[in-house]
C-alpha cells in the first residue's frame, strides 16, 4: 500500500462510510454543499466522503464521484447518486472559499492474488449465505473479486465499512468483511425466528428482507 502525492479535494462529513465502487443516494440541500456539487459536475472533479459520528471525523476516507442528477429542485437542492472511487488519508482540513476541503493522499488498495485465496474464499462463502438468507442470487459472490467489491454491495454499519477503508492490506480487510457479513446473517436468522414465533402466539410475523441502509442523515 503506497500514499502519492496529497491533492486539494472538497470533503463532505456524513454519517456513513462509502467503499469503492458502492453507489450512494445523497440529497443535497445545503448551500455550501449545493456549491460543491456543482463544482464537481462543471469540472467532473470527486470529492471527498469521511465519516463522522460520535467519535467525531475520521482522518481515512474515500473520493466519490457523481455519476448521476436524479433531480434538481427549484430551490437549488438536489438528489443524486455517487459512486464510491479510492481511499484517501487526510492530511490537513480547511474551509475553502465556498465549501470544507482538504489535502489528501490517495491509497492504493490492492485486491490481492493467491496469498488470500483462502480470506477472499471464506468472505465469499459468507456473502453467498447472506444473499440466499435475503432470496438474492448466490453467484454474486462469486463474481466479486475483493473485499471492497463484496462491502459495495452490501447494506453494513458505516462503522464496519470505516473499519475497511482503514484495514492494513487485503487480508484484514477480507477477515473483516467476513465478521461484518456474519453478523448480518446472524441478524436475518434472528428476525426469521422472531417472526416465525409471532405467527405462533397471534401477533403479526416480523418483516424479514434485505438488509436496508440506515436513513440518510441530512447533509449538515
Amino acid at each position: 500500500m503506497s500514499e502519492p502525492d496529497a491533492a486539494e479535494v472538497p470533503i463532505f462529513e456524513l454519517g456513513l462510510a462509502i467503499v469503492p465502487g458502492e453507489r450512494v443516494s445523497l440529497h443535497i440541500f445545503e448551500r455550501r454543499y449545493r456549491l460543491m456539487i456543482g463544482h464537481c459536475l462543471e469540472e467532473d472533479a470527486p470529492f471527498g466522503i469521511v465519516l463522522c459520528d460520535d467519535g467525531g471525523a475520521r482522518s481515512i476516507g474515500c473520493t466519490a464521484e457523481v455519476t448521476e442528477v436524479t433531480e434538481r429542485h427549484d430551490d437549488g437542492r438536489m438528489d443524486i447518486v455517487v459512486t464510491g472511487a479510492e481511499p484517501f488519508r487526510v492530511h490537513d482540513r480547511f474551509e475553502a472559499p465556498d465549501w470544507p476541503a482538504g489535502r489528501i493522499a490517495r491509497i492504493e488498495a490492492q485486491t490481492g492474488g493467491p496469498e488470500v485465496a483462502e480470506e477472499l474464499g471464506a468472505a465469499r462463502a459468507a456473502f453467498a449465505e447472506l444473499l440466499e438468507a435475503v432470496g438474492a442470487k448466490r453467484e454474486r459472490a462469486e463474481a466479486a473479486p475483493g473485499a471492497y467489491a463484496i462491502a459495495a454491495q452490501v447494506e453494513m454499519p458505516p462503522t464496519d465499512k470505516q473499519a475497511l477503508l482503514e484495514a492494513g492490506d487485503e487480508r484484514e480487510r477480507l477477515s473483516l468483511l467476513e465478521s461484518s457479513l456474519r453478523r448480518l446473517l446472524a441478524g436475518v436468522a434472528k428476525r426469521r425466528e422472531l417472526g416465525e414465533r409471532a405467527k405462533t402466539n397471534g401477533h403479526a410475523p416480523g418483516r424479514i428482507g434485505p438488509v436496508q441502509r440506515p436513513e440518510q442523515p441530512d447533509d449538515d
